[in-house]
């Protein structure tokens, strides 16, 4: 590919190894090449006009690309987890661990548009927030990761317009993954523990550890009942907890096993922390549909589902999943999809799994290259009025 300021051999190289070149025609791949090195430059907000900055094409031409540009979006997005699903099956069958997959989902906050807005911005929607606890107006993007061992990868991010629910999306994502070479499992929250997700994932090798509410009805031996019933009578019966120990907090547990609608056979884990048994708000139940794990396992094993968390966080923080000002809804996919690409190559391409040293790695890379590039046009004596002119608008270097 041709050198200039508008170029990152690292982010090239990187594209190139894992077959997403492939996937795009080389104007597609110079539009996103350029929104990949804005990604990594400070101050990142993920405005068209920072695009435009490390360009030399107009901001326009940059949000017609992603607005309307005639590109196979989808075949970059097949390539993506195609890229993912090899990782972390390969991974799994090197070193013989167990493969885990999270769902979740996180609402990116916009303004609410007047009634009066002429060109409001599309599929956003008031969503329940648990961060704001309460209505949040925004988009909210359904996540899927896949971890094995160290290596945690982002799989998917969907936009949930409401033509379809999130359990839908959720269950559409299990049907598409292989079958898991090795034992594996999907770790979820008590919004995707419902039966046509396990069922969809259990077709493909996957075993359910979630969360589910303490008013779900349970069947076991003493017939059917709420969670939050069940507590307080194993209390008043005498029934001792186990005393588990997760990462470094400490929990009373009662096990049972007991089947829930659409699951007959699994293990129901009712915990209170250590400081807090018996009290009702500090209540949390759990199911998992491998009895044979232990209860130590089980726990240890649903606190994995913590770096999804970590990765909207960061997204957000760094990738502006929260922060871009793109009004149609197939711009914002397409602007998902590729800084779910950012957020791939700093997973893999660094030599390290954390996404934090990656994106440092490529960020001093992109800095290097720059005045490399300024360095040899000075060695080749080209003038500094067409050095300048090669430069983008307010280029950082």
């Amino acid at each position: 590919m041709e050198q200039s300021i508008c170029h990152s051999e690292a982010i090239y190289k990187s594209l190139l190894k894992n077959h997403f070149c492939e996937a795009l025609t080389k104007i597609a791949l110079k539009h996103i090449m350029t929104i990949l090195i804005a990604a990594f430059c400070c101050g990142y907000k993920g405005k068209t006009t920072q695009f435009a900055q490390a360009s030399a094409a107009h901001r326009t031409t940059v949000a017609h690309f992603l607005n309307h540009g005639k590109w196979d979006s989808r075949k970059l997005e097949t390539t993506l987890r195609a890229v993912v699903i090899n990782k972390i099956y390969r991974e799994a069958m090197r070193a013989g661990k167990p493969i885990f997959c999270f769902a979740d989902d996180t609402v990116s906050s916009k303004t609410k548009p007047s009634s009066k807005a002429l060109h409001p911005i599309q599929d956003a929607y008031c969503h329940d927030s648990h961060l704001k606890r309460g209505k949040d107006y925004g988009h909210q993007a359904v996540g899927i990761m896949l971890s094995c061992g160290e290596l945690t990868l982002n799989y998917a991010i969907v936009l949930y317009d409401k033509s379809k629910s999130k359990i839908q999306i959720v269950r559409e994502i299990a049907e598409e993954l292989p079958n898991a070479p090795v034992p594996a499992y999907f770790l979820c929250d008590s919004w995707y523990a419902c039966d046509k997700i396990i069922s969809a994932f259990a077709n493909k090798g996957f075993r359910t550890i979630g969360a589910i509410r303490t008013n779900r009805l349970v069947r076991c031996e003493s017939g059917k009942a709420q969670i939050g019933q069940l507590a307080p009578s194993f209390h008043l019966a005498g029934v001792t907890p186990d005393l588990v120990t997760v990462g470094k907090r400490q929990f009373f547990v009662y096990r049972l096993e007991a089947g829930l609608k659409g699951v007959p056979n699994a293990v129901v884990l009712i915990s209170y922390p250590r400081n807090a048994f018996g009290v009702a708000s500090a209540l949390r139940a759990f199911v998992c549909t491998n009895p044979s794990l232990s209860t130590t396992t089980i726990l240890n094993f649903y606190m994995k589902r913590w770096n999804i968390e970590a990765f909207f966080r960061q997204a957000k923080q760094k990738l502006a999943l929260d922060k871009y000002q793109i009004r149609s809804a197939v711009g914002i996919q397409r602007f998902w999809l590729l800084m779910s690409l950012a957020y791939l190559l700093c997973c893999l391409e660094s030599g390290r799994t954390s996404f934090e040293d990656g994106y440092a790695f490529f960020q001093k890379t992109i800095q290097t290259e720059r005045v490399e590039f300024i360095y040899r046009c000075a060695q080749n004596q080209i003038p500094m009025e067409k050095v300048v002119s090669l430069l983008p608008v307010s280029c950082a270097i």
